[in-house]
């Protein structure tokens, strides 16, 4: 499992608002653990500070919004690209405006910036987001779709297409965010012709000019209005019969599909935790970009954590026999079978639920149930396991209770049900006392879910 990450230093970038035509500072802070990316509005009375997270997303026009009451903050998709491109979990970004600035209208900058300060490890883990069956977006009216289907690593796919005579249909790919620095963070935003004076009338771009974003010039107007709308833009005039790119042309071939992908980075990144998955977006944008995350985003509050990936192809860290090395406790009272997955403050055990468990013979002979009270104890074996797999001589000790509390039962639990605990430390041992929180789920769902104290004891 890999580690968090925040920066190793502060550092700014100063440049134009998009849409304001602000002259803008932002602010990269490193974090604390498991603080996530933060944006503070340091020019505001009380520099307030909201999550970057799907639930604030209030606008997508040209650029993803965030509103939280009446602060907000927009263009914010570059930043969030770069930074879970680069692995950034905690951050505080500080700006002074209502926007973040555009630089070039890529992410270049905002890596680099990231680059030359350094990346720190953190001690606490990753928290990803896994995909376990297939998500599927559509907007039917646009044709655009997001499907984003299981995977053991993250990777994007993205398809574009418009009826225009200079950019038709494009594709780009990113199977690694190993690639996205050379491949991905230089490709700059883009904007047609036709669409800035509309954009111009809604009090947008602002900050607009040839230098922040590609202007693809495809349906040609009378010189009259072209040089108008270059006034509009404070650009110097062109030849309206030369249709094309307005600023030297593009990168590379594919640099608009590329930036697409670009944003979507950026837009899942208000998931607010890593994804594995596989992306695929066919035509997409910052509305489908952000609504399949507010979707994601709805799955993770229904449930605190996900349920932990049990392959049982895959030979286990603890068997029972080793098991047994470990804890007093043998049959009928024994209640995992196996260990999958030991961290330094997590672990993952299963136990296989059977019709040959002793309890059901009276619990209850018609309708056998498994005792909320043995699948609180098989957390605690489990949570047992992780203390005394960490000792020398973890044979000449034992683990006891001390305390359970806010213990919850949310579905029973029958024979041929497979339970998987998770248990995570909540703070360090000390004076021989270790704090846990479990949970136990059968087919991805909670069953049970509860916190303990316990004691490590020398046996006599």
């Amino acid at each position: 499992m890999s580690k968090q990450n925040t920066i190793k230093k502060a550092f700014t970038l100063t440049g134009k608002g998009l849409h304001s035509g602000l002259e803008i500072t932002l602010t990269f802070v490193p974090a604390p653990e498991n603080h996530g990316i933060k944006i503070k509005r340091i020019d505001l009375p009380e520099q307030p500070v909201m999550d970057a997270v799907a639930e604030y997303v209030a606008e997508t026009t040209r650029g993803t919004v965030l509103k939280k009451g009446d602060v907000q903050v927009s263009t914010i998709e570059h930043v969030l690209s770069a930074l879970y491109a680069l692995g950034i979990d905690n951050c505080m970004l500080e700006v002074n405006a209502p926007e973040f600035p555009i630089l070039d209208g890529s992410a270049k900058y905002f890596v680099e910036g990231i680059q030359q300060v350094g990346i720190e490890e953190q001690t606490a883990e990753k928290d990803y987001y896994i995909v376990r069956k297939k998500i599927e977006f559509s907007v039917p009216e646009t044709g655009a779709k997001i499907i984003i289907l299981p995977d053991d690593t993250f990777s994007v796919d993205v398809h574009i297409g418009f009826k225009s005579t200079v950019l038709n249909n494009q594709f780009a790919s990113l199977s690694s965010l190993d690639n996205y620095v050379k491949e991905i963070s230089c490709a700059r935003t883009f904007v047609f012709v036709h669409e800035i004076e509309p954009l111009v009338k809604m009090n947008l771009i602002k900050g607009g000019d040839l230098k922040n974003a590609i202007v693809i010039y495809d349906r040609q107007v009378s010189q009259s209005v072209f040089d108008n709308l270059a006034d509009l833009m404070g650009q110097p005039h062109q030849d309206a019969s030369k249709l094309g790119y307005l600023n030297g042309g593009i990168k590379f071939d594919n640099e608009p599909a590329s930036h697409k992908l670009l944003d979507i980075i950026g837009d899942l990144a208000l998931i607010g935790k890593p994804l594995k998955g596989k992306v695929i977006a066919t035509f997409p944008g910052h509305k489908i970009n952000t609504d399949i995350a507010k979707v994601i985003r709805k799955e993770i509050k229904k449930q605190e954590i996900q349920a932990p990936v049990y392959d049982d192809t895959v030979p286990p860290i603890l068997d029972v026999n080793a098991i047994r090395k470990l804890l007093p406790h043998r049959w009928p009272f024994l209640l995992v079978d196996k260990v999958i997955d030991m961290r330094s403050k997590v672990v993952v055990g299963v136990k296989n639920v059977t019709g040959n468990e002793t309890f059901f013979v009276g619990h209850f002979p018609e309708e056998p149930v498994m005792p909320g009270v043995l699948i609180v104890e098989a957390m605690a074996q489990t949570g047992g396991l992780l203390v005394l797999h960490g000792l020398e001589d973890a044979h000449r000790y034992s683990t006891y209770f001390l305390k359970i509390d806010n213990v919850k039962f949310r579905h029973k639990v029958v024979p041929g049900d497979t339970l998987v605990f998770h248990l995570e430390m909540t703070d360090e041992i000390r004076r021989g006392c270790a704090l846990m929180r479990g949970h136990a789920f059968v087919g991805g769902k909670v069953v049970c879910e509860a916190e303990f104290m316990a004691q490590i004891v020398k046996n006599k």
